[in-house]
């Protein structure tokens, strides 16, 4: 036998009220740190930082803010403009165009995790630079607090940045997946206006044989306008195009 307890759906204010009750600390003023497009082969990596108090956080929920990944692309855009247009927010994005973001990664020991949280570490830093607050919380893409010590390295005092995975549960940190996600996607639609067709994201079959109509069409090299280089993926498709010699790229 199999007993089951079903809670009730709590919408609307009772849900405001059910969250405060049992996460009181997502409604206390603080950053929420989260990245887009690590994993899509087309277009950059972007970081958000995002600083917010109690009326903000309110607000979002009410519109239905959360994690990035559980929201339709149509309504991205529409939550990122509810963001940046609140009273007191504070939104910072930084992100590297696709030949900078290249050229860092094919320096010699290049890390992503490293570059990522530089990215992290700036955005905060110039949040922080227009809204103080004592503490934030950063999803977590790496084991070691990469972000903690470029903070260190940079002299940030009186300020404690925790991390946790699925940290996008707390409102501001879903705020900042969704502003993220939204450079990202206004990012992307430039370079499907260049390509002449929507780019697909992630890193399936499908954008293989547009990383291969990029190459030619465009040219080998013009590959590293729309993709990031250091992904099998491109490695595969220059392989596949003949084009090493052209463009050469580690195994």
């Amino acid at each position: 036998f199999v007993t089951m307890t079903l809670e009730p759906e709590v919408t609307g204010e009772a849900r405001l009220g059910y969250d405060e009750v049992l996460n009181p600390d997502w409604f206390e003023p603080h950053a929420g740190l989260d990245e887009s497009g690590k994993g899509d082969f087309f277009g950059p990596v972007v970081a958000a930082t995002v600083i917010a108090d109690k009326p903000a956080i309110e607000t979002w929920i009410k519109a239905g803010a959360k994690d990035s990944k559980k929201i339709a692309e149509s309504q991205i855009l529409k939550l990122d403009r509810l963001i940046r247009d609140t009273p007191g927010v504070v939104v910072e994005t930084v992100f590297c165009s696709m030949p900078k973001y290249n050229e860092l990664m094919a320096r010699p020991r290049a890390n992503l995790n490293l570059l990522l949280a530089w990215q992290h570490g700036t955005a905060l830093i110039t949040a922080l630079g227009k809204k103080r607050v004592s503490r934030g919380l950063l999803d977590q893409f790496s084991e070691q607090p990469l972000v903690q010590r470029e903070l260190q390295r940079k002299g940030v005092e009186g300020f404690t940045l925790d991390m946790r995975t699925k940290a996008e549960s707390d409102p501001v940190v879903a705020a900042a997946s969704i502003v993220a996600r939204a450079e990202y996607v206004r990012i992307m639609q430039r370079l499907s206006e260049r390509f002449g067709s929507p780019l697909l994201k992630g890193a399936s079959a499908g954008v293989k044989a547009q990383a291969r109509e990029i190459i030619d069409r465009f040219g080998v090299r013009a590959l590293g306008d729309f993709a990031k280089l250091h992904f099998r993926t491109a490695y595969e498709v220059v392989r596949d195009a003949g084009k090493l010699d052209e463009l050469p790229l580690p195994e």
